[in-house]
């Protein structure tokens, strides 16, 4: 099995003791956002990433936590009279790596532009946003304030509203041919599992970012803890008659062709430990995977 377990922070009710039980059962990356946990996300990270220089860290621009918001509008980032949840402006960008960089305690790894068709509709204001981002983020990049970036999106792909080659061909544009564009991250699970139906086939996100040469993180394999309840006997079956409930939703994820690593956020060392049993019983081969897709529709 070549993709790995992530810890996730975004439905953590405690990212610290989350985070530990994490790193405690081997897992070498830890994603996250300013706006994860009401704006505490980061800052809850610091003492592990002091603690364990091998953990790795990807953290994401676009969200504004409240917690930022009205220091951001009397610097005068944000203007006052617009609504800003979402923001990709390139000072606001540049201040919140600053910021990400001190509560993290260290230099991103990875940043991810999130979500950014958040709000828009119109495919050409989305082009001109992310490819004034990606100038942003390659300056960044450039300067050493970051060790590359991504797009985090959670219908992005799925609606059209870009695709991989595009992005790609938006990164080799800004950046040349060593741009720092390296990972994609999108949802993965029983309950998207178009995104597996077309890698099987060889085409679609997955096949696309493989051949791309790009990291895949697969978020919400568990559907936010709404697969666990629909995780039937039969269904168990079907993927591996052997495996947990929970072990068996996972394999999905991390069987899909591409998938390079999988963002959980469990919360206690036995959830961690049964996790690492689903790594421990292989990938499930693609006849496997074809049925469950047969089983379940796309």
């Amino acid at each position: 099995m070549s993709a790995q377990l992530a810890a996730g922070t975004y439905r953590c009710r405690d990212v610290s003791k989350s985070v530990a039980a994490a790193v405690g059962a081997g897992v070498t990356w830890i994603d996250t956002a300013p706006n994860y946990d009401s704006g505490a996300a980061e800052a809850a990270l610091r003492q592990v990433l002091d603690t364990c220089p091998q953990v790795r860290v990807s953290t994401k621009v676009g969200f504004v936590p409240d917690s930022d918001r009205r220091v951001a509008r009397d610097e005068g980032i944000l203007r006052y009279g617009h609504a800003q949840g979402h923001c990709l402006t390139r000072p606001y960008i540049s201040w919140q790596l600053t910021r990400s960089s001190v509560r993290l305690g260290r230099i991103p790894d990875l940043v991810f532009v999130h979500n950014p068709e958040h709000g828009r509709t119109n495919r050409t204001d989305l082009s001109r946003t992310l490819t004034e981002t990606f100038e942003e983020l390659e300056g960044a990049a450039d300067a050493g304030r970051i060790g590359g970036y991504g797009v985090a999106t959670w219908a992005g792909l799925s609606s059209g509203m870009f695709t991989v080659p595009g992005l790609t061909e938006l990164a080799e544009t800004v950046g040349g041919p060593h741009h720092h564009f390296r990972a994609v991250q999108f949802p993965v699970s029983l309950l998207h599992l178009a995104v597996v139906a077309d890698a099987l086939d060889g085409h679609g996100a997955l096949a696309e970012a493989q051949e791309a040469g790009l990291e895949v993180f697969a978020s919400a394999p568990l559907g936010g803890g709404e697969l666990l309840g629909a995780m039937t006997e039969e269904l168990v079956r079907v993927i591996d008659s052997e495996a947990s409930p929970a072990q068996a939703a996972l394999l999905v994820a991390l069987s899909a062709p591409g998938v390079s690593r999988v963002l959980l956020s469990a919360s206690t060392p036995a959830h961690w430990a049964d996790a690492r049993g689903a790594l421990a019983r292989g990938s499930l081969p693609p006849d496997r995977l074809r049925k469950v897709v047969d089983v379940l529709g796309t």
